[in-house]
C-alpha cells in the first residue's frame, strides 16, 4: 500500500513539475497566475513552467497571435521589383497583425535560407510566396487564400486594437526606402 502512494506522488509530482502556468495582467491592472491561457484580449502573457524559474520572453501580441506564431511561423518571400502583388501581400499580413519574417530569395542571408526558399517555391524564383509553418505554402498573392490559410493556423482574422504592424520589409525593398 506504501509503495503505490509513493508511486503516486511520484507521478503527481512529476507532471506537476512539468505542468505550464501562466502569468498575465488583465486591464485593471491585477496580476493573475493561471494554468490556463488567459482570455484573447490579454497582451502581456509570460507563459512558465513549473519548477523552472526561467520564464519565456513576454510579447506585445495577444496570446492567440503568440500560439498561432509558435506553431505556424510565417514567412513572406518578395523581391524589390515584385511590385503590387508584395506590397498587397505585406498589408494583408499587416492588416490582421500576422508576425512574419519578409525575406528576399534573392540576395539570401545563408545557404539555408537559399534552400528553404527552392523547397518552397519548387524551384522557381516566383514571388511573392508565402509560407504558413509547415501548413500551407501560397505562390502569388490572393486575399482570399492567405485568408484561409492564416485562420487554419489560428492566426485572429482581424488585429486587436492597439497591435503594431508585425515586420518591417528588409531594407532592400521599395517599401522599406519610403
Amino acid at each position: 500500500m506504501k509503495y503505490k502512494i509513493a508511486v503516486i506522488l511520484m507521478s503527481v509530482a512529476a507532471v506537476a513539475h512539468g505542468a505550464e502556468m501562466y502569468r498575465w495582467v488583465d486591464d485593471k491592472g491585477t496580476v493573475n497566475y493561471t494554468p490556463y491561457p488567459p482570455p484573447p484580449n490579454i497582451r502581456k502573457v509570460e507563459p512558465k513552467r513549473l519548477g523552472d524559474n526561467k520564464a519565456a520572453p513576454a510579447s506585445d501580441a495577444p496570446y492567440s497571435v503568440q500560439v498561432a506564431a509558435k506553431n505556424f511561423p510565417v514567412t513572406l518571400y518578395s523581391t524589390p521589383d515584385c511590385g503590387d502583388p508584395c506590397k498587397s501581400a505585406r498589408s494583408h499580413l499587416d492588416k490582421r497583425g500576422v508576425p512574419y519574417a519578409d525575406k528576399n530569395p534573392a540576395k539570401p542571408a545563408t545557404a539555408q535560407e537559399q534552400e528553404d526558399f527552392k523547397k518552397a517555391a519548387g524551384g522557381a524564383l516566383e514571388v511573392p510566396l508565402l509560407q504558413v509553418g509547415q501548413l500551407k505554402t501560397l505562390k502569388g498573392y490572393l486575399a482570399s487564400d492567405y485568408d484561409t490559410a492564416l485562420d487554419a493556423a489560428g492566426y485572429p482574422s482581424a488585429v486587436v486594437p492597439g497591435a503594431k504592424p508585425a515586420a518591417k520589409p528588409p531594407a532592400d525593398t521599395p517599401a522599406a526606402a519610403k
